[in-house]
């Protein structure tokens, strides 16, 4: 791939763009925008999960002071796309008096302030005429065979018989997103145009689908999604709060604000549904795989279906001559899963890599050998990889633990008292995706530019990832750069999910950093400068002016620029997508995860000592920056493996403990310092910047990494997530 420079992206370990901003408080988040005459909306939650409203008492509720009119299904303003029959946003919010899951909206109760609001909420009375219900997923799962065939290559046949197999099942909790900052919108309607300060990973996929929801030209809506305090998935959709702040917004003539309580987080926002998975492989004497049989099993709601792909990661990162895999979705009585991070794969990954390790086993090989012995040279179609370290990630990982001299083949060898050690380890792999995606350059004549993208920022360090690119396609000092971000009047980008973000948006700033130096060159030089690539490849832009690396042109300063050629701003856009590369390579991103556990022999207690992954995520444009996405995805591993478990109360098919001191999940004094390093060998195969995701591989093969370990520590098989001490006293 040709592009008019010929430099790698310095890899700038420096402060955030937005790191002011987010400090001080500066940096507005959805919630913290001010507007006169602002109403604040908050949702009555059913308090059934299957049946219809039969009445609503609303009168105590409205008499409330400060209140000034409750929305329901009944006196509900008419939003075309959540009538009908054909409806597809969730549960045709307001629409319908059915019921569909427990704390489903059924009233917005708006207000002058918050508090009004509140109080409110709890006056809302509703009788319900009940229908039966069904939150189990495994009790219901046995009733469905997985019949959905995802993939078919060779027979199940021809290797049934093989000398080492090993055939398991896998269960994994439900795991709720719970970032930080809580859902939210404001919405303000003037005249026929809409703007929605949303949080969202997604400011373009939030404008198509209310443009469609409320049947209006999507030009007409303006999303903000500035400042995000995670989502993990959770901003992929849009949600409830979005949707009934722009109906009241209409229905009032005036601007209002939704933001959602934490328990309603566990609620409207999705979650990793709870799953299962068989997981059977063969192998000959030699170690090398003859095929594998992956179904899974995993709930969604009964009102819109959500397929979480568990066997995806099966075609993808091991050779297989034979193969198939099957899936399902148990429809229950509960409210809509969503992808979260690593979706699919990070539940499959548990399964294979734990399948793989008990193989190794009964070969009497190492883990690690085997991994080697049976990567993929080619992805899923056939098609050879563009660049896949892999390899290189399980060898430096094996390094850096002493993987060798620690690690005993036999389980429960090491110990420290009323504590055994364990090794352990597993693989993640993605694909490393891009997607069409644009972006803008203004420069004024003191030579300063600002980068403009769509694109949101999650935590993910897009902003300082897009500045130091500029500074390395064009030269200027970074100073001199600054960024704007998270807006649908900023040039388009994909979903900020997926770990495409940044591959995307590198296409789109050095497409805009190529004409800008071009047009620069124009200005400049007019007919002496030569067109063509080469020449651009020598342009520089610094603090004062631009200049020819060779020489063969006088600098020229931009005041001088900007006044011969009589201009106050040079504005420029393009656009970047994909090119022919994507047909005849696969992407990936990979890591290799290395764990050393240690496990009470009396209490069972689980302690991870020390964690080390290794990544292969092509250039790395940020490593500070990099390094957190991979600590942030691994201690999500420790979640999974050790701590989250989201329970219903299958009796009254609601959700028990929904809140963050029911919810366990990882803080500091359960993660170990990790050590991330990186492959950092470029891919311009995938993008100008060379770079590819990382933000799913960190998490994907981490849980199976550390049930591994807990094995090594204690020969005991985990396959139920979480592992609970009480699962390792009763193994």
């Amino acid at each position: 791939m040709d592009y008019f420079f010929d430099k790698p992206i310095a890899n700038f370990a420096t402060r955030r763009v937005e790191a002011e901003e987010k400090v001080t408080g500066k940096g507005k988040y959805s919630a913290e925008y001010d507007f006169p005459n602002l109403v604040h909306g908050v949702f009555v939650g059913s308090t059934i999960p299957s049946g219809k409203i039969a009445s609503l008492d609303l009168e105590e509720a409205k008499s409330i002071p400060g209140v000034i009119d409750i929305i329901t299904h009944q006196n509900r303003p008419e939003v075309p796309g959540l009538k009908g029959d054909d409806a597809k946003f969730m549960f045709k919010l307001f629409h319908t008096d059915n019921i569909f899951f427990d704390d489903q909206p059924i009233a917005l109760v708006l207000a002058e302030t918050l508090e009004d609001a509140t109080y409110a909420a709890t006056f809302v009375k509703a009788e319900y005429s009940e229908s039966n219900f069904n939150t189990n997923f495994h009790e219901t799962k046995d009733s469905q065979e997985p019949e959905d065939i995802m993939d078919e290559k060779g027979s199940l046949e021809s290797w049934e018989k093989a000398e080492f197999i090993v055939d398991q099942e896998f269960k994994i909790a439900m795991e709720v997103h719970n970032p930080m900052e809580p859902h939210a919108t404001i919405a303000n309607w003037k005249d026929d145009e809409l703007t929605l300060y949303d949080k969202s990973q997604n400011v373009y996929g939030v404008q198509s689908q209310v443009a469609k929801i409320f049947n209006i030209d999507p030009d007409k809506i303006r999303v903000i999604s500035e400042f995000v305090g995670g989502g993990f998935g959770s901003g992929l959709l849009v949600w409830p709060n979005t949707i009934a702040a722009a109906m009241a917004s209409k229905h009032l003539n005036r601007p209002v604000k939704i933001v959602l309580t934490r328990p309603q987080m566990f609620t409207n926002v999705g979650y990793r549904p709870e799953s299962w998975q068989r997981f059977k492989i063969g192998a000959d004497e030699n170690g090398k795989f003859l095929g594998a049989f992956h179904q899974a099993k995993h709930a969604t709601s009964s009102h819109t279906g959500h397929t979480d792909n568990i066997t995806g990661l099966t075609r993808k990162h091991y050779s297989f001559p034979n193969i198939k895999t099957e899936q399902a979705q148990i429809q229950l009585n509960i409210s809509k899963p969503t992808w979260m991070r690593g979706p699919g794969d990070a539940s499959g990954a548990f399964a294979i890599e734990s399948a793989v390790d008990e193989l190794s086993e009964k070969l009497n090989m190492d883990p690690v050998d085997l991994r080697l012995k049976n990567l993929s040279k080619t992805d899923m179609y056939g098609k050879p990889w563009s660049t896949n370290y892999l390899n290189e990630c399980l060898q430096i990982g094996a390094e850096r633990i002493n993987w060798k001299q620690n690690r005993k083949s036999n389980p429960g060898e090491i110990k420290e008292g009323n504590w055994n050690i364990g090794y352990g380890m597993a693989v993640g792999f993605w694909n490393a995706g891009r997607k069409d995606s644009d972006a803008a350059i203004e420069m004024k004549p003191d030579g300063s530019i600002v980068v403009r993208s769509a694109m949101t920022d999650i935590g993910t360090g897009t902003g300082t990832a897009m500045q130091n690119m500029a500074h390395t396609f064009l030269g200027l000092p970074k100073e001199k750069i600054s960024i704007e971000l998270g807006d649908s009047d900023l040039p388009y980008a994909p979903t900020q999910g997926g770990s495409w973000g940044l591959s995307s948006l590198s296409g789109g700033v050095a497409a805009a950093c190529k004409s800008l130096k071009t047009k620069l060159a124009e200005y400049a030089y007019g007919s002496k400068f030569i067109k063509g690539q080469g020449n651009l490849k020598l342009l520089k832009l610094d603090a004062k002016g631009i200049r020819m690396e060779d020489d063969s042109l006088e600098p020229v300063s931009y005041e001088s620029i900007f006044s011969q050629n009589n201009i106050q701003v040079i504005n420029i856009e393009e656009s970047s997508s994909p090119g022919k590369e994507a047909e005849d390579y696969g992407f990936c991103s990979s890591a290799a995860h290395y764990v050393k556990v240690k496990v009470n022999q009396l209490t069972g207690d689980i302690k991870v000592l020390e964690m080390v992954s290794v990544a292969d995520g092509g250039k790395i444009i940020n490593n500070k920056a990099a390094a957190n996405q991979i600590i942030g995805a691994a201690i999500g591993g420790i979640g999974m493996a050790l701590m989250e478990e989201q329970k219903f109360d299958n009796n009254h098919g609601r959700l028990i403990g929904n809140d963050l001191a029911g919810y366990h999940f990882p803080c500091n004094a359960d993660a170990p310092m990790i050590d991330v390093s990186f492959i950092d060998k470029p891919d311009y195969n995938r993008n100008p910047a060379g770079a590819k995701g990382l933000g799913e591989v960190g998490i994907i093969g981490c849980a199976a990494a550390i049930t591994n370990a807990i094995y090594n520590a204690t020969g005991k098989r985990m396959r139920d997530l979480p592992v609970t001490p009480d699962k390792i006293l009763m193994a």
